[in-house]
């Protein structure tokens, strides 16, 4: 019987993955000028290709997309190179990274669009808190309604950013349908109130999504594109009447395209504020059920509860945040045991080298002990 630990070997489509350790895709906010990746980015990236996978920072694919302070693009021909350098040092390192592409949508500021308009959004709802601004922070404006002649614009975008991708080296990149941003904007009916085809029904709610993966799908191959959701979260104002039916649904509806994974934040710990709501039945096993394709979990997961999710069947892979922030070299202390050093949470966002590419291996730690 094949192995099917997390130090076993997976194939995603095209991709042969080392091993089935995920690094999550993390919003670090240190792109340069141009929005192009630092000149730290490809060692901060290179120095995890240990990962079987690396998911790339979320990157939009258009300029009316950006929703926060020095977070990269993917359309310009600069931050192109920017990524092209990134990908070569992870390949020479051994690694396969994919980018994550988004539209923050009403997680915005009119300081960030273009034409210094009110961001976009299916429906104009405001979200509760704030937009971090390079003034500091300001509350989100009330959002823009698309019309609906401006979405296949958008999801010509997506398309275009994935090409991009590929052009810039990436083996793949994932949809970015999680956390509030557009698309998850568009599937949810406590942010989507609209009464055209992209409104009302779970069928109408899933089609900007299943438009922008048809889209990326025709353009790169299915093979080389995944897809990000967060059923429960409640992450930048977000909430759904009936989300067990909703992502139910976007699994069997996505079964055509052939994707490479499903990426599915839904924490192992019913304390975790992703998790189900206390009462209420999880997800994951009805999604492993109804997605034909490979499923990365992530939500907080350490190595004994990841080993017990891929032992019982219910995901393919699992996906790791804070912890390869400051453990470069995680899947190597997994396998030996050796303890994780703590990440500096005062460094995730912004700033320079400090809390991005310093952090120790385990052959440092022992050599200074």
């Amino acid at each position: 019987m094949a192995r099917t630990d997390l130090f076993s070997n997976f194939r995603l489509g095209p991709t042969a993955l080392a091993n089935r350790i995920v690094m999550a895709p993390m919003t670090r906010s240190r792109a340069g000028a141009g929005l192009v990746p630092s000149e730290l980015a490809p060692l901060y990236y290179s120095q995890r290709a240990g990962a079987g996978l690396i998911i790339a920072e979320a990157t939009h694919a258009q300029p009316e997309g950006v929703g926060y302070i020095d977070t990269p693009g993917i359309h310009t021909d600069e931050q192109v190179a920017g990524w092209r350098r990134v990908t070569e040092a992870v390949h020479r390192a051994g690694g396969r990274i994919f980018l994550q592409l988004w539209h923050t949508g009403r997680i915005g500021h009119h300081s960030f669009q273009p034409d210094g308009g009110a961001p976009v959004a299916p429906s104009a709802i405001a979200a509760a808190g704030n937009a971090f601004t390079r003034e500091g922070p300001k509350p989100f404006p009330v959002p823009r309604a698309l019309e609906a002649e401006e979405i296949p614009g958008i999801v010509a975008n997506f398309a275009l950013g994935a090409r991009r991708a590929v052009e810039a080296g990436f083996d793949g990149v994932e949809l970015h349908g999680a956390n509030g941003y557009l698309i998850d904007q568009f599937l949810r009916d406590g942010t989507n109130r609209r009464t055209d085809a992209y409104g009302g029904s779970i069928a109408n709610r899933s089609r900007f999504l299943l438009e922008i993966v048809q889209a990326v799908t025709a353009a790169i191959g299915a093979e080389r594109v995944g897809v990000r959701i967060s059923p429960f979260a409640q992450y930048n104002d977000m909430n759904d009447s009936d989300p067990h039916a909703l992502f139910r649904h976007v699994a069997q509806a996505l079964n055509p395209f052939g994707l490479a994974y499903l990426h599915v934040i839904e924490p192992a710990s019913a304390g975790h504020p992703m998790a189900a709501p206390a009462g209420t039945e999880r997800l994951l096993p009805s999604l492993r059920r109804l997605f034909d394709a490979p499923i990365i979990v992530n939500g907080g997961y350490d190595k004994a509860s990841a080993e017990a999710t891929l032992a019982a069947g219910l995901a393919d892979l699992v996906s790791f945040g804070a912890p390869f922030v400051s453990n470069p070299d995680l899947p190597a202390r997994f396998a030996t045991g050796a303890a994780l050093t703590p990440p500096d949470a005062s460094t995730f966002y912004g700033g320079g080298a400090k809390g991005y590419v310093d952090y120790p291996f385990m052959e440092q730690l022992k050599a200074s002990a």
